[in-house]
């Protein structure tokens, strides 16, 4: 498994923007695909988008509509997820994950990181 630790969260004001980081170990992430999630109080937790490790190909669910971006640091083993035009909706805990390329479930998950945005 990959051992990996969310940064970034924060408060912001809505329309405003932030930074997500995801701090990797562990493995050769090459054979990885890197996603990011996040949950609400009292909802599922929803998928946000995914990257390839190995050729840094991304993938995002459609409410993200361009507002997100997804993107890694090889020489850092870092991911990030860069968040613009938020919205009091996009208040959750979010996560980053990783997974085999050659598929199955996210089974590495960090501890989360909390993102306010307030109206």
């Amino acid at each position: 498994q990959v051992q990996l630790v969310e940064s970034g969260g924060g408060l912001v004001q809505a329309g405003g923007s932030l930074r997500l980081s995801c701090a990797a170990s562990g493995r050769t992430l090459r054979r990885y695909v890197m996603g990011w999630f996040r949950q609400a109080p009292g909802k599922e937790r929803d998928f946000i988008g995914r990257i390839d490790w190995n050729d840094g190909i991304t993938l995002y669910a459609d409410f993200v509509k361009g507002r997100f971006a997804i993107s890694r640091d090889n020489a850092k083993n870092m991911m990030y997820l860069q968040m613009n035009s938020l919205k009091p909706e996009d208040t959750a805990v979010y996560y980053c994950a990783a997974r085999a390329r050659v598929g199955g479930p996210y089974d590495s998950w960090g501890q989360g990181t909390q993102v306010t945005v307030s109206s």
